[in-house]
């Protein structure tokens, strides 16, 4: 193994769990001695990649991966690469898919994909506004935001945008756990009639909710298949976008399932 290799695999050791990391626990981690570990850490200082804090001393993550992820977004923006995964999934179900972002306390339409499969399809808009309480990706943020968030999203007036709408904030509430434990939030005619929507969270590096992904389709057309196929594969889908943008589910996030054993409703 290079010298460069050895540096790199260092740099594997950190994460969310250990984002500070001293010289004795990296040099027990990787096998290697102490002065290797201080002369490769001391290199990767040189250049920005890692800087010691503290009384300890202890390592951490430098300045030069925010240039460098600046650099990757630029270069792959979000949009490209919702847009790749979207059109995928729209594929694979024969449905709608859509990728939104929290912005405030409402979603912002970020892309989507129609698969021309069928003559009647979910439409989308441009740049749409999704509230949280109403729609299925709405749902799957507030499963995964903090609590006051939350509190403070369900506190305002909550229109009702069909009969199907869900405005009560104690009713809202009682769905979230199940959200959380499934991973994945459905909404039926929540936000418009004949619609039936699977979403699941986007996260960022800190395992914060940045928005959703979903698969949009008609009720009359969700049979116990499709609804299998879209959580299956939007899943799937959720998860590799979340790792693209460099993000993480937090820990407690459930494992996907590919088994064809559909979740139940939220809703029923």
């Amino acid at each position: 193994m290079g010298t460069a290799s050895k540096a790199l695999t260092l740099l594997n050791y950190f994460s969310r769990a250990h984002s500070q990391i001293g010289l004795s626990d990296l040099a027990r981690l990787s096998g290697m001695n102490k002065a290797t570990v201080y002369r490769l850490m001391g290199e990767l200082a040189d250049h920005g990649f890692v800087e010691q804090i503290g009384a300890g001393r202890e390592y951490r993550l430098g300045p030069a991966f925010l240039r460098l992820a600046a650099l990757r977004e630029k270069a792959v923006p979000m949009r490209e690469l919702a847009l790749a995964e979207l059109t995928k999934l729209s594929e694979l179900t024969g449905e709608t898919s859509h990728m939104s972002l929290l912005n405030g306390d409402v979603l912002s339409n970020l892309t989507y994909s129609y698969a021309h499969k069928h003559g009647t399809m979910v439409m989308m808009e441009d740049a749409e506004v999704l509230e949280l309480h109403s729609t299925g990706s709405g749902l799957a943020v507030l499963a995964f935001s903090p609590t006051p968030f939350v509190d403070a999203v369900l506190s305002k007036p909550l229109i009702a945008r069909t009969p199907e709408t869900v405005t009560d904030p104690a009713a809202i509430q009682a769905l979230l756990p199940k959200i959380r434990k499934r991973g994945m939030a459905q909404s039926i005619g929540g936000y418009e009639r004949d619609v039936y929507s699977h979403a699941v969270p986007i996260f960022d590096a800190g395992s914060h909710c940045i928005g959703a992904m979903a698969v949009a389709a008609p009720v009359s057309r969700m049979t116990d298949e499709l609804r299998s196929t879209i959580q299956t594969e939007l899943a799937l889908a959720a998860r590799r976008t979340t790792r693209v943008l460099g993000g993480f589910p937090p820990d407690s996030f459930p494992k996907i399932k590919t088994t064809d054993s559909p979740v139940e409703s939220e809703l029923t």
